[in-house]
């Protein structure tokens, strides 16, 4: 059969700094730039992302795969109108130049918020139902951090959702998703697993705690495929993306099945079981200077490096990447053998990639995006290692991954280390440090810029992952943040007061 793919991925933070332009999806980074037709294919072939799976899947099955257009950003503010009314144009040019179309695989986030729409996803299938109407089937993978909503649910035939946090299993996702566009083809309009039932839970759930490595989220992962078979296709838990100031953010279960009873039992089924973890996801988090003193001190058992999470500057969840609140601490601290990155600053990365090793040069690092009352880490920086920011990831997450995020450079201040690059990009791959000649498992003290995809690389080599609170647009404790959109009854912290309570 003749399947259309096509792909647009963002994941808002309303509360960062920056919104995402159009050039912020055609020149790519972490991920592919944009892409078009056959040069799409060629994009996405060997990475771990959903697309790329779903289509080496379809040929699998073989089917004909009829690629239209992909597109994703780093995590930031909205999504401007010009970027999104201009990609989604795009996906409905090249979907306009097909015929006989049998169904359509998206490979979508999920929590895209734009400058015209709370629910960017939903605008997009629903703009695409009017094109093609209620028959086709249409399929969508979605990040597990996806604050569906009833408007998704209601407009796609399937949505399948990641189940491991670091996203490991991306590829196997979209997989996953076009093994299920599959039944619904082969069993024919208004047959096959079409019966969906959604259930919206009452709590929002904090980045770091929905890590699948970490309880309660690893159990309650595990249980998944056990509610699946008989009359139920899939079965999905998203963890929701808290920092989306949108009516329908949060987390949310959804199941599709041969009939609604099936769907129905196995979406309460999970649902129970989700909500009865609520308190186990409150996490535990060390502010900066507690976090940096503990390091220290369990890092100099000298089994292996502490690795520190520096959550709330996470460029995969909004943050720039460019706070200097925690380096600042290690210098303070006079942290051995510690190293910080990849912290986002491409003046000063220039600057010290034209300066060459060996330079010395005083710099302001970091802190431009204007975050109220952070200031840039003043100093004599040494130029250690310099590089051009063109590598191959090769850990779990980035798996393929071909970056492109311009001069980087290694600098030291105060026997520190801190390495800067032109891009955002989250810390989740160790190449991004052996690129600039650090070997993350001979340092005592690693810093990254990242809330839990870093754990699928740098977790097998830490003595023990530890998650600080430094300044960034993405604060754990959801009371910080100022909604104005979030529903009413939800309760911001897991056994927290609601939002209607908070905002008294």
């Amino acid at each position: 059969m003749k399947i259309a793919v096509a792909g647009f991925q963002h994941e808002t933070n309303t509360f960062a700094p920056a919104k995402a332009d159009f050039d912020a999806f055609a020149s790519g980074g972490a991920w592919p730039p944009l892409s078009r037709g056959q040069a799409m294919l060629q994009a996405l072939s060997g990475i771990n992302l959903p697309a790329a799976g779903a289509i080496e899947e379809a040929r699998s099955l073989g089917h004909q795969v009829e690629p239209l257009s992909w597109a994703a950003a780093t995590p930031s503010d909205r999504v401007t109108r010009d970027a999104y009314e201009r990609i989604v144009g795009q996906i409905f040019e090249d979907l306009e130049a097909q015929r006989g179309l049998d169904g359509i695989y998206l490979d979508l986030h999920g929590a895209m918020v734009t400058e015209g729409h709370q629910d960017g996803e939903g605008e997009l299938l629903r703009r695409l139902r009017d094109r093609v109407g209620a028959d086709l089937p249409i399929v969508v993978s979605l990040d597990l951090h996806a604050n569906v909503t009833p408007e998704m649910v209601d407009l796609a035939d399937g949505l399948v959702i990641y189940r491991t946090y670091p996203h490991v299993d991306m590829a196997e996702t979209g997989a996953r998703a076009l093994r299920l566009l599959h039944r619904l083809m082969d069993a024919g309009p208004g047959r096959g697993p079409r019966y969906k039932a959604y259930r919206q839970l009452p709590f929002l759930i904090p980045l770091t705690s929905g890590c699948t490595l970490i309880e309660p989220a690893e159990s309650l992962y595990a249980e998944i495929p056990d509610l699946e078979g008989g009359g139920v296709a899939t079965l999905s838990f998203a963890c929701g993306f808290s920092p989306a100031d949108i009516h329908h953010a949060g987390p949310s279960v959804m199941a599709y099945g041969e009939s609604e009873e099936a769907a129905r039992q196995a979406a309460d089924a999970l649902y129970e079981s989700v909500a009865a973890q609520e308190a186990a996801f409150a996490g535990r988090i060390l502010p900066a200077d507690r976090a940096v003193t503990y390091a220290v001190e369990r890092s100099a058992k000298g089994d292996g490096p502490v690795v520190m999470a520096d959550t709330q500057d996470n460029p995969g969840a909004g943050g720039n990447g460019d706070t200097v609140g925690l380096l600042a601490e290690l210098v303070r601290q006079r942290a051995p053998e510690a190293v910080v990155g990849v912290l986002f600053d491409p003046v000063n990365a220039k600057r010290a990639a034209e300066a060459g090793e060996g330079a010395r040069l005083e710099l302001e690092l970091g802190a431009h995006s204007g975050l109220p009352g952070h200031a840039p880490l003043r100093g004599d920086y040494r130029v250690k290692r310099v590089g051009d920011g063109v590598f191959t990831c090769s850990g779990p997450f980035y798996r393929g991954a071909r970056m492109r995020i311009g001069p980087m450079a290694l600098l030291e201040i105060g026997g520190v280390e801190v390495v800067v690059g032109s891009k955002k990009a989250q810390a989740a791959d160790r190449d991004m440090f052996r690129h600039v000649g650090v070997e993350p498992e001979s340092k005592r003290i690693l810093a990254l810029k990242s809330s839990v995809h870093f754990r699928a690389d740098f977790q097998p080599i830490a003595s023990e992952v530890i998650v600080a609170a430094a300044p960034g647009p993405n604060p754990v404790d959801h009371l910080a943040l100022s909604y104005g959109n979030l529903r009413s009854d939800i309760r911001l912290m897991p056994m927290g007061p609601t939002q209607a309570a908070h905002r008294g």
